[in-house]
């Protein structure tokens, strides 16, 4: 593997995680009645407890 294959991948990875944490900052500028509607509450809490699952069985 090459350097610049691996700088490539983190860019890949850097690029994806901005554009996920921008349509997430989107959608919570959504009134509420419209979130609930569109069901992102649920998604939001659901990845957020698989996340935090991750993370405590990397911990321990």
């Amino acid at each position: 593997m090459s350097v610049l294959s691996s700088i490539g991948r983190l860019a890949n990875r850097y690029a994806a995680a901005r554009a996920r944490h921008r349509s997430e900052r989107i959608l919570l500028s959504l009134p509420a009645e419209l979130r609930k509607d569109i069901g992102f509450p649920e998604i939001f809490e659901t990845r957020e407890s698989r996340r935090a699952a991750t993370f405590s069985a990397k911990v321990i």
